[in-house]
């Protein structure tokens, strides 16, 4: 029997006590059923010291929509000097598998990101503004009152060019180049940017410092401004915390969340944040809660199992 099989039994047996009243009332808003979105090809190789090759992108993206996941963040229209690993977001784009279920999209900061993302086809697109000026600067060259101008632009260009487009804010819970991030702060700008009508609106720990506190405290706000509009989460997990994080909005309603093959990727323009939620991870805590995710676990193993061929392949290079 495979571990991770093991592994879920175990926790079910223990999870499957009875459940108080207290309890009950505490899990109502958790949802049966959460969205898992990929984002191992942008965020994932963003900081890595590698530049994969496009067929090996295209093999990972088909492995993860064969193990149930339906929604892939596949690139990022930015400056090749910059990311290297993303200078083939056109020619990915066009390379990705065919499937009429699977939900694919791009991340891009300005106007020439944008013009890109249009000649590719890109129909669905992230723009996000950091609430840190420092990682602003560092990420954008600009700082937060520039760059949401400019993703304001960027948004309401997009949209009129029949582009889905989803917005959030970067280092929503805190940053380590700057430190605590005003909450107040988050919700302004989460208020800026849902002026443009986005199809969703995503909170990012960028510096993977937030805490369960926070999160109820900022994804509360910013319900309340979104209303019934998609909420996600980007959680990176430098702490330890991410799965605490999620645990704490999934008590909220939300039901989106970022996750990489084996955690993989951090901001490389954010010192001391590496890793984000691990699939793997958080499909066995999930599922040890009856959640389903539709995801098959031994199949994420094996195209995990592929990532780490490939990158050891290219290192031994």
């Amino acid at each position: 029997m495979r571990t991770t099989t093991r592994l879920r039994m175990a926790t079910k047996e223990v999870l499957n006590t009875e459940v108080t009243e207290q309890g009950r009332e505490l899990w109502r808003r958790v949802p049966s059923r959460v969205n898992l979105r990929d984002v191992t090809l942008r965020d994932g190789l963003q900081s890595e010291d590698i530049v994969m090759a496009l067929e090996d992108k295209v093999a990972l993206a088909r492995g993860m929509i064969d193990a149930g996941i339906r929604e892939l963040e596949v690139t990022a229209f930015v400056h090749p000097g910059k990311v290297p690993a993303m200078a083939d977001a056109e020619r990915l784009w066009q390379a990705l598998p065919k499937a009429p279920d699977v939900v694919y999209s791009a991340i891009l900061f300005n106007q020439r990101g944008l013009d890109r993302a249009l000649e590719a086809g890109v129909d669905r697109i992230g723009v996000f503004v950091s609430a840190s000026e420092a990682h602003s600067k560092n990420n954008t060259g600009k700082g937060i009152a520039e760059a949401l101008n400019e993703a304001q632009e960027v948004l309401s260009r997009a949209a009129k060019q029949g582009v889905v487009t989803r917005s959030g804010v970067m280092s929503a819970f805190g940053c380590r180049l700057e430190g605590g991030v005003p909450a107040k702060r988050v919700s302004e700008l989460a208020r800026a940017l849902y002026e443009t009508s986005p199809e969703e609106m995503t909170l990012a720990d960028t510096a993977g410092t937030g805490d369960p506190r926070q999160v109820l405290e900022r994804v509360t706000a910013c319900r309340s401004i979104v209303g019934d509009t998609r909420l996600s989460l980007h959680l990176h997990d430098a702490t330890g915390w991410a799965l605490a994080n999620l645990t704490a909005a999934m008590q909220l309603g939300v039901e989106t969340f970022d996750v990489t093959l084996g955690g993989l990727g951090g901001c490389p323009f954010m010192p001391g944040a590496p890793g984000n939620l691990a699939v793997q991870r958080v499909v066995l805590f999930l599922d040890a809660m009856g959640i389903s995710t539709d995801v098959d676990i031994d199949r994420l193993e094996e195209v995990l199992r592929s990532l780490d061929r490939m990158v050891s392949g290219i290192r031994k290079e």
